[in-house]
């Protein structure tokens, strides 16, 4: 099953996989709420996600699909390889991590390895794994390693102009724990006003300029 907002991708991942043996797609989604119901229906081997998508981001999906579906093995396709993010995906249970510029060859290889149970990491994703691993004295302590799944959730969907009261009913949590999750985002991230949460967001990928 493939999820991505964007359905030009959708449509040249789809072209990609049609021409692989014995795979078939058995839906497609743009929306990461719908993306979850699909996976419901159907139960899938391997889903295909993106990280940025509307309702629920690709790494949430990920976390509740690590959860109540462990069958299902999910692979983040994104544009992004820096460190925040790939340390993002493992932690919600992500069995690969590939940058969307990878060859068919690849996909095809990470698909049938995380359907046989394994985990595939891109080359030059195992390399940020790996160097974090190994001289984690050196590297630079990034901004989103101290954030939460639900703070990164809370965080994505102000970027998006949700108000508190929208995402307190999107997440099915209180107003007041949304403004707790607000006011440890901006302790945390040294940032002291929303607009500043915004640029942020934008920077590190969770939303796009287009959003």
């Amino acid at each position: 099953m493939l999820a991505d907002d964007h359905e030009l991708v959708r449509a040249g991942i789809r072209s990609l996989l049609e021409k692989i043996s014995n795979v078939e797609i058995v839906g497609e989604v743009g929306d990461g709420r719908e993306a979850i119901r699909l996976v419901a229906e159907h139960e899938p081997d391997v889903l295909l996600t993106d990280i940025a998508m509307p309702g629920l981001n690709g790494l949430e999906v990920t976390r509740h699909l690590t959860k109540t579906f462990p069958r299902v093995r999910v692979v983040i396709l994104s544009m992004y390889s820096d460190e925040e993010h790939v340390y993002l995906a493992l932690r919600a249970g992500a069995a690969g991590y590939l940058p969307k510029a990878a060859a068919r060859q690849e996909l095809t290889f990470a698909i049938r390895a995380v359907a046989q149970g394994d985990t595939y990491l891109s080359p030059p994703i195992s390399q940020t794994v790996i160097r974090g691993n190994c001289h984690s004295e050196n590297v630079r302590v990034t901004p989103l390693k101290g954030l939460s799944l639900r703070q990164t959730q809370v965080l994505q969907l102000i970027a998006k102009s949700q108000t508190t009261k929208q995402i307190a009913l999107e997440l099915n949590i209180s107003v007041k724990t949304v403004e707790a999750h607000r006011t440890q985002l901006m302790d945390r991230l040294q940032i002291h006003d929303v607009p500043g949460l915004v640029r942020f967001a934008i920077k590190v990928g969770l939303v796009f300029l287009e959003d």
